[in-house]
């Protein structure tokens, strides 16, 4: 470059060697800024992922899906417990070590209290005031507030309406009277977990698979589709969140604020009209907002092995003022993550029961075993159901991977001979791979192999809590997860007891993931049979 910046001066002229020079300058700094920020890991003297010139570890134009991806940055250093890797020009740790994300989880969660910040709030107050994006004491105050609407005892007073809704689904295809009716299974779960979360959130009544361009599904479903040209977006969130401010892009499409805003703005004002009570979280919001909080209470009973506990962080916070626009935020976060995320699930679910028949055939008689009307109490006792969704949660996690942003200075102490202590600075990203973690064969023998036997009594107690995180690890949780098996396990229920889930033509064995979508997504859609039985 420099000879051919040699070789254009006497050529450009006074002006034009000054604007040269300019250009110059320019490129020079921006230079030396990106190999200055892709110069941390090495210069901390640890291991990392080489990156690319501004693009980091990452391949922006992918070869392959992201979990994938994740896979092999996670295999990149096998022995450590924890390697470097840029995603463009934020350096990032991938934590693999069990111990380790304990301790950045739990133990010390106060150094890890975040997740990343993507948007500026005043760009996507929609975004910014949801649980997941919440920050420091916001978020400690907000998690509190909207515990007790997920205890099992909420649970319980919201299976009726689940059952409803999976009994309908059932009922759909019975009366088409075909031997197998064909279906793309994820769009088809879509409509249901669409239908449950209208249900038990919203207060409304909706049926996707006869209504099938529904306002509602159409909106979540423009919201949660990550195809290219959104996974740039996040691409560019991650490149420069300043120039995303700058730009005042947004996370949640403004179309799908508006509609939900309406929506749920209008369910509000019904109900101080009528003074109508669901148990769902916007009631409980609105009390919250009235100054009314509920303690938390649990029912004894058994919630399984994928279940997690509520961390006792703080009390919620009587002082704290929830706005109209607070429990919209929430309200639709909700429905995004029930929307998406559990029909990923049962996508891959219903998918290995098709391709193991003698899982599905075993969960079957342990179904059929139960004579009366299902209840919360008996769907929660079905052991096999539980180890099935357990080992489908182990091999497709709903997350493929979740971050914890450093709040204040942390030093990472050695526990190998060749280790030293590592400081993470204020701002640094720490990233786990669940993905990887949960198709480790350390922790996991032939970890493609779908075996729920992994979760039977005699084995279930040898696993590590921090090699199971399908719903993440520590406070930060997923403050759903009671509500995602529950919607799940009622499903499988009536859908295995009523049909018999088959291969069919146009089934991909094995399974060719969506190299565009963000989370796990089949390529050309998973297409299953449900077989009369």
């Amino acid at each position: 470059m420099f000879i051919l910046v040699a070789f254009l001066i006497p050529l450009l002229g006074i002006t034009g060697t000054i604007y040269l020079g300019i250009f110059c300058a320019i490129f020079g700094y921006f230079y030396y800024y990106v190999k200055r920020q892709q110069n941390v890991w090495h210069q901390k003297g640890i291991k990392y992922c080489k990156p690319k010139f501004l693009l980091g570890s990452l391949e922006i134009i992918r070869s392959k899906s992201l979990a994938q991806i994740i896979q092999e940055l996670y295999n990149a250093f096998p022995e450590e417990r924890y390697h470097g890797f840029y995603q463009f020009l934020l350096p990032t740790l991938i934590i693999k070590d069990p111990d380790l994300i304990k301790q950045i989880t739990i133990k010390d969660f106060d150094h890890f209290v975040n997740h990343r910040r993507f948007v500026n709030a005043d760009d996507d107050p929609f975004w910014s005031r949801n649980l997941f994006a919440r920050r420091d004491e916001k978020w400690r105050d907000m998690r509190a507030t909207l515990s007790p609407s997920f205890t099992s005892s909420k649970m319980r007073i919201m299976f009726e309406l689940m059952d409803e809704c999976a009994r309908e689904f059932v009922q759909h295809f019975k009366s088409q009277n075909s031997d197998t009716v064909e279906l793309e299974m994820k769009d088809t779960l879509r409509r249901f977990t669409n239908d449950v979360i209208a249900s038990t959130a919203f207060g409304l009544k909706i049926n996707s698979l006869k209504d099938r361009k529904n306002e509602f599904l159409l909106m979540g479903a423009a919201a949660t589709d990550f195809g290219y040209i959104r996974t740039m977006k996040f691409l560019l969130y991650t490149l420069s969140p300043k120039l995303c401010q700058l730009l005042k892009m947004k996370i949640i499409p403004t179309k799908v604020a508006d509609f939900f805003t309406v929506i749920i703005k209008d369910t509000i004002k019904k109900r101080k009209e009528k003074n109508i009570i669901r148990p769902d979280m916007i009631h409980l919001l609105l009390e919250a907002q009235k100054g009314r909080q509920h303690p938390e209470e649990h029912l004894d009973i058994d919630e399984g092995f994928s279940s997690v506990s509520e961390s006792k962080l703080t009390k919620p916070n009587e002082k704290l003022e929830i706005t109209t626009e607070d429990i919209i935020s929430q309200a639709l976060i909700f429905f995004l993550a029930g929307f998406d995320t559990v029909s990923t699930l049962l996508n891959f679910l219903f998918y290995e029961l098709a391709v193991n028949p003698d899982v599905q055939t075993r969960l079957r008689t342990e179904i059929q075993s139960v004579d009366e009307k299902i209840t919360y109490e008996t769907l929660l006792k079905l052991k096999y159901l539980d180890m099935v969704m357990s080992e489908a949660l182990r091999k497709w996690p709903p997350a493929i991977a979740t971050d914890r942003e450093v709040a204040k200075n942390y030093t990472i102490e050695p526990t190998k001979p060749d280790e030293k202590p590592l400081l993470l600075e204020e701002g640094m990203l720490c990233s786990i791979p669940i993905c990887a973690i949960h198709r480790d064969e350390k922790y996991y023998p032939e970890p493609e192999k779908f075996d729920p036997e992994r979760f039977n009594d005699e084995n279930k107690h040898k696993i590590n809590p921090l090699t199971f995180i399908p719903f993440g690890a520590g406070p930060r949780n997923c403050i759903g997860s009671r509500f995602a098996l529950l919607e799940s396990k009622l499903l499988v229920f009536h859908v295995v007891k009523n049909f018999e889930i088959v291969p069919i033509d146009k089934t991909l064995i094995p399974l060719v993931m969506d190299k565009y979508q963000i989370n796990w997504s089949v390529k050309g859609g998973t297409w299953l049979g449900l077989k009369n039985i």
